[in-house]
């Protein structure tokens, strides 16, 4: 089954949707307009049941299919929140909310599962159970593992679980995935460098932390780089060096560093903190300073199921043609909390081309419409596989 037709004459429904969610974007779990939403249009669809709070803000609706003969239940996840930038766009819908927008696509993600949800509650032709799920708190805030963690998967007995994120750089009507790691598990570090502080004139008589903290940043890429094996990956990235004053004159008492650490596998993760702490502690006290790791464990690594991704690869084939599809596509170092999901049940994660857009969380990124077709459509072929009727 190609395209799905309906989707031709629901786009301009769709698209309304996805503009007003663009026009009002929200953070994190503070996405109460977006979550109701989601929730009286699920009702209005039709859906079974509609829970509202799941993880805090998250919705689930369930959709039972016409026979109720299969116990099989399968889930699908959007997220809905934005990101604390800026637009630069200059579309009629652009955000409304200043310092807010949707510069990740989650309101072109949101918008597609109700599409999808409005299509399989007037046909139902499937046998069991969808769960659409909406879930909040991607860009940083653990939305899935708080959904997880709040029972979802027992409650509404998920046993399987599909996820899709839009991504600039493929063409429109194209899709990407591949078995195993799918995207990188994203750490946060913070290290604290005391020194002695004091004129700035007078060095010698101090113990300067700023130069402890500049070693601490250059001797952390030898990790990656004399560590790490050269065949897996990993990514070390300070991407804050605060100290406590912002005199000219003045050498401070303390500096703290901020980042990010990325890897594909446990054991790359686990080599990668033991070896921060090392490097960490000892690069100081070779200044005669001293030093600490925060490191905090933050997502895990998306893996994807082989089978569920060989499921999913075969029906991304369907809607958009074989030659269309990247089943091997290499792995990304950024991270999704769809991992959390993942790490429960399994299933597949898939990227949905975007065309030639501007990059994930840029503020002059924009959802292509042009894709809601591809992306709902993918979403039903795939229920009314897994759930024949």
């Amino acid at each position: 089954m190609p395209l799905n037709n309906r989707f031709a004459d629901l786009l301009p429904e769709i698209t309304a949707w996805r503009r007003d969610l663009h026009a009002h974007p929200e953070l994190q779990f503070d996405v109460h307009r977006t979550a109701g939403i989601v929730a009286d249009k699920l009702r209005e669809f039709g859906a079974d049941d509609v829970v509202e709070g799941i993880g805090r803000t998250g919705v689930v609706g369930i959709i039972k299919g016409k026979n109720a003969t299969s116990s099989a239940v399968i889930g699908l996840r959007a997220d809905m929140d934005a990101l604390p930038i800026l637009e630069a766009t200059g579309v009629e819908h652009a955000s409304q909310t200043q310092g807010s927008m949707h510069a990740c696509g989650h309101d072109g993600h949101t918008a597609m599962l109700l599409g999808a949800a409005k299509y399989l509650s007037e046909t139902r032709n499937f046998d069991g159970t969808v769960a659409v799920i909406f879930q909040p708190a991607e860009e940083g805030g653990g939305g899935g593992r708080e959904m997880v963690n709040d029972g979802m998967m027992e409650r509404f007995g998920i046993q399987q679980v599909y996820g899709m994120h839009n991504m600039p750089g493929i063409d429109v009507g194209k899709f990407a995935l591949r078995p195993g790691p799918m995207m990188a598990a994203a750490d946060l570090i913070s290290i604290e460098v005391t020194g002695k502080g004091g004129h700035a004139a007078m060095p010698h008589n101090g113990i300067d932390p700023t130069i402890a903290a500049a070693q601490i940043v250059l001797a952390l890429q030898t990790i990656v780089s004399r560590n790490v094996n050269p065949l897996e990956s990993g990514v070390i990235s300070i991407t804050s060096f605060q100290t406590d004053t912002d005199a000219f004159n003045v050498i401070p008492q303390k500096v703290t560093l901020k980042g990010t650490v990325r890897t594909l596998s446990p054991e790359v993760q686990d080599l990668t903190e033991h070896r921060m702490h090392e490097v960490v502690e000892h690069t100081a006290k070779a200044l005669g300073a001293t030093a600490t790791l925060n490191y905090q464990r933050n997502y895990p690594v998306s893996i994807n199921h082989a089978q569920n991704t060989g499921f999913a690869a075969g029906i991304a084939e369907q809607v958009a043609g074989k030659d269309n599809v990247d089943a091997d596509t290499q792995p990304l170092m950024g991270a999704e909390d769809f991992s959390f999901m993942l790490n429960e049940r399994p299933g597949a994660f898939i990227f949905m081309g975007n065309g030639d857009s501007a990059a994930l969380h840029h503020p002059e990124y924009d959802f292509n419409d042009e894709a809601i077709p591809y992306g709902c459509s993918y979403w039903v072929q795939l229920v009314e596989a897994a759930l024949p009727a």
